[in-house]
């Protein structure tokens, strides 16, 4: 429980760090945006396909994967189709005006987060010991681009800079929540953690293929992003095989 709790806590707090430059800056390239946004892509790639992915076919079999990663796919599915999608850096975009409903910009970042948290606290509560912090890691490295987002949308609507980093940071926190919740039920329900583990392979690879890799080629920077992509899909096999 501990270290579910520290794992999903340090994972959490990355989005409040990855908005810490909001302080010294309002504005970043497209360029290096798509390269964040592509590395954590190969990160969370890697951390589904070579972690998350065999641990729950070794423990189960191939109906309890399947099942698992469609149940995943399909509720970051219904979260999509239900809340609407957020333009961080397009602003005059959005389907409605930020002053009357900024909360619900705030709403949407916060809920697309829960799946996440979720999956940080049932790779805690697998037989693999090494596996909860390799997909804390991997969650936190894509919520440090995303908390800078935040942050610099809220600067740009003249909200305080130390207010969006408190605001950015409390978006990430709500995965301390379903992190434990995960790693909970997975602890008490017997055979549920290779559910679980597909499961959150399925939303992990939701977030990569819906959000992570056609923003990070949607810029004119497709060739540099595919391979920070690449690279970040190398760093996560190589601390795979280091821990």
């Amino acid at each position: 429980m501990n270290d579910a709790l520290i794992g999903s806590f340090i994972s959490a707090m990355s989005t409040g760090l990855g908005a810490i430059p909001i302080l010294f800056m309002r504005k970043i390239s497209h360029r290096l945006r798509d390269i964040l946004l592509a590395y954590a892509a190969g990160i969370m790639t890697s951390a589904s396909v070579y972690n998350l992915i065999p641990e729950a076919l070794g423990q189960s079999n191939l109906f309890v994967l399947a099942f698992g990663i469609m149940l995943g796919s399909l509720v970051l599915l219904v979260l999509e189709m239900k809340i609407p999608h957020v333009d961080l850096e397009n602003p005059e975009k959005m389907p409605f005006k930020i002053e009357a409903k900024a909360f619900m910009i705030i709403a949407a970042i916060t809920m697309h987060n829960l799946p996440e948290g979720l999956s940080v606290g049932v790779s805690y509560a697998s037989s693999d010991e090494n596996l909860g912090n390799l997909i804390a890691f991997s969650i936190g490295l894509q919520n440090a681009p995303e908390g800078f987002l935040v942050a610099l949308f809220l600067v740009n609507q003249n909200i305080g800079r130390f207010k969006a980093l408190g605001i950015a940071t409390l978006t990430g926190a709500v995965e301390i929540i379903t992190a434990m919740i995960g790693y909970t039920l997975s602890s008490l329900v017997a055979g549920l953690v290779p559910y679980g583990l597909a499961f959150a392979a399925g939303a992990m690879m939701f977030i990569v293929y819906k959000e992570l890799i056609p923003e990070s080629h949607g810029d004119g920077n497709a060739r540099v992003a595919t391979m920070s992509f690449l690279l970040g899909l190398i760093t996560m096999i190589g601390l795979t095989e280091l821990f």
